[in-house]
């Protein structure tokens, strides 16, 4: 039987939850989100194949605006009881915030509106909303091909990790979009923030416990992605592998490297 997306990313997340015990608190608390995301994807799927397409630059303004609002509201609910104290705490704020607060929310959220990219409230709305996301991205295609852009061709986010996959005698790199999960591709040496390409400013940093994840830092921008290597390990999932080497944030952050795009974790 063919897994969905979700399931082997809440199959990867409990994996690695018991290999990594310092990751194991976040990547549970993913586990929930995940489980919530593919329960909301399917719903939103059915409601489009009845006919009600999302409306792309709004969608929580759409038809079923109230059923996305008590929708959000089970999210809260679910990160209240499921989620780490401090990620807990600012769901109960939202929670008594109303509905109205809301909208404006999940509407300034999707239209990039946000005034930092950790603010916890935005990271909570990314997160309910990434299954939206994901169904557009589905319905549409990517551009075709041209010069490889640092942001999502499709929703213009920055991108939240990059991959090798294997491709002959080497691997292919590219970038996985950190709101709507597009991946498209882009070249091995060259800074995924500000398009550096001088091999000496882009230092490369790999931990024993993460062999197959590097810090690819640009001494350009001072900023850095994380890069799944498929070609070392085929069974990894990117985005929740992501998640679990935060050890590679702290090491990144104490350098004075800042993440092109923070995980749904704030990390």
């Amino acid at each position: 039987m063919t897994r969905s997306p979700w399931q082997r990313r809440v199959e990867r997340a409990r994996e690695l939850a018991g290999k990594h015990p310092f990751a194991g608190e976040i990547l549970r608390l993913y586990v929930e989100i995940a489980l919530f995301q593919e329960k909301l994807y399917g719903e939103l799927e059915d409601t489009n194949g009845r006919g009600e397409s999302l409306n792309v630059s709004a969608p929580v303004q759409s038809p079923s605006r109230m059923v996305h609002l008590r929708r959000f509201r089970s999210f809260l609910e679910m990160i209240e009881k499921a989620g780490l104290p401090q990620v807990a705490g600012v769901a109960n704020q939202l929670a008594v915030r109303g509905e109205e607060n809301w909208t404006d929310l999940l509407n300034q959220c999707w239209q990039q509106a946000g005034s930092s990219q950790q603010d916890a409230a935005l990271l909570l709305a990314r997160a309910f909303l990434q299954p939206f996301a994901e169904l557009v991205r589905e319905r549409s295609s990517l551009p075709g091909s041209g010069a490889a852009p640092s942001h999502c061709p499709l929703c213009r986010r920055k991108p939240g990790v990059a991959v090798l996959r294997p491709q002959g005698d080497g691997g292919r790199r590219s970038l996985v979009c950190s709101f709507c999960l597009a991946e498209w591709d882009f070249r091995r040496i060259v800074c995924a923030a500000c398009g550096e390409e001088n091999h000496s400013k882009l230092p490369v940093y790999v931990a024993e416990d993460f062999d197959y994840i590097r810090v690819e830092a640009c001494d350009t921008c001072n900023q850095y992605i994380k890069t799944i290597d498929m070609t070392k390990n085929g069974l990894a999932e990117p985005v929740v592998d992501e998640i679990a080497s935060c050890p590679l944030d702290l090491w990144a952050q104490q350098h004075g490297y800042a993440k092109i795009a923070v995980n749904l974790m704030g990390l």
